[in-house]
């Protein structure tokens, strides 16, 4: 064994990522690369020593999530990539990727071998990416409704004017109409940039990762309810409980998360009100998109998921729809192995039920 262990030892020796064996009868790590000092900072010999210190370092949540992962496994079988937080401080965090198996030796010894590789620092760029994408997602859904309002506005003035003047000379009509045509035309530019954002967005591949679905919502709630002068909406946020994880696509979950809250504000009159809502419901988590705006008609209610649905209309500020939008949701949703439906009265407002599978608490 020693002699193999030779020939791979410049691998094993990797300094960004650390290989071991720990033998289960006797609780104690029988090997471990020379990465290990590097990494966390100590001779490897001291392992053992370190042991106790460093498991009381791992996060809660993800040392339960690494412990039912390795004891759902078979033997032999190799649990991979299970990513764990390690505290270095109050604010710093060490990311570590592990990989673990199950073996049992001819001689009936039982270990646990297995690698840990260090992500913090690509963590950390996915990580601020991500917090950057919602903000920058929510961020154009504001500014599309902030820049539409004054066009749909002067769109409206214009064709208030051309009815009271009725009859204008030729000059006069041609000036309007041009004047209409510019505010539906840049109404139109603003949505479509938006739209085609979202539909882009939506066909990239999926990519599932292990995140705290409250702490996400509310990075990208932050962003609307410092809108509230803006769009003249108040937005409001509130979780039951604290980490509620799940295992989703963050950038297409965002997306369907922006586009239930766009339609909200689209349906909602000035000074209404948009809550978000989130709560664990057994192997669930439920997450709620209410407002308290003009509801959807009960004759459109059948069709809402439809593609190009006849329930695709203008909002309350003269914001189109393509009809796209919720059958491309529903779409995402599944492919998440979760559901949606909602609940709706006219003049009273609608509310969103968006379920998805929650991570054992």
């Amino acid at each position: 064994m020693s002699d193999y262990l030779d020939l791979l030892r410049p691998l094993l020796e990797h300094r960004n990522e650390i290989y071991f064996a720990y033998d289960l009868g006797e609780r104690r790590v029988v090997y471990v690369s020379a990465a290990y000092e590097q990494i966390i900072g100590d001779p490897s010999e001291h392992i053992n020593d370190d042991l106790p210190y460093l498991l009381t370092r791992i996060h809660p949540d993800d040392w339960q999530f690494l412990q039912q992962r390795v004891a759902q496994a078979a033997p032999e079988e190799l649990v991979q990539d299970v990513e764990v937080r390690l505290s270095q401080s109050v604010k710093d965090t060490q990311w570590m990727q592990v990989s673990v198996c199950r073996r049992q030796l001819p001689t009936g010894a039982h270990y646990l071998v297995g690698s840990a590789r260090d992500i913090t620092r690509e963590k950390e760029v996915l990580i601020n990416g991500e917090k950057f994408n919602s903000k920058k997602n929510a961020t154009l859904e504001i500014l599309s409704h902030d820049l539409a309002a004054p066009l749909v506005l002067l769109q409206q003035l214009t064709e208030h004017l051309a009815w009271e003047l009725n009859t204008p000379t030729s000059k006069v009509q041609e000036v309007l109409h041009l004047m209409q045509r510019t505010c539906t035309q840049g109404v139109s530019l603003i949505r479509d940039f938006v739209d085609n954002e979202f539909l882009e967005s939506s066909n990239v591949e999926m990519r599932f990762d292990r995140a705290d679905l409250v702490s996400w919502l509310q990075t990208l709630m932050e962003e609307y309810e410092r809108s509230e002068q803006h769009t003249h909406l108040h937005f409001h946020f509130a979780a039951t409980e604290q980490p509620i994880y799940v295992s989703f696509d963050i950038n297409k979950l965002q997306q369907v998360v922006n586009n239930l809250i766009s339609n909200a504000i689209k349906f909602t009159p000035d000074g209404g009100q948009i809550a978000v809502s989130l709560e664990r419901r057994g192997d669930q988590a439920l997450l709620l998109v209410a407002d308290n705006g003009i509801g959807i008609p009960a004759d459109l209610q059948g069709v809402l998921f439809d593609k190009f649905t006849k329930a695709r209309r203008p909002g309350l500020r003269g914001e189109r729809s393509t009809g796209l939008g919720m059958s491309v949701i529903k779409t995402i949703v599944n492919l998440h192995q979760g559901r949606i439906w909602f609940e709706s009265t006219e003049g009273q407002g609608t509310t969103f039920y968006l379920e998805l599978p929650a991570l054992p608490a």
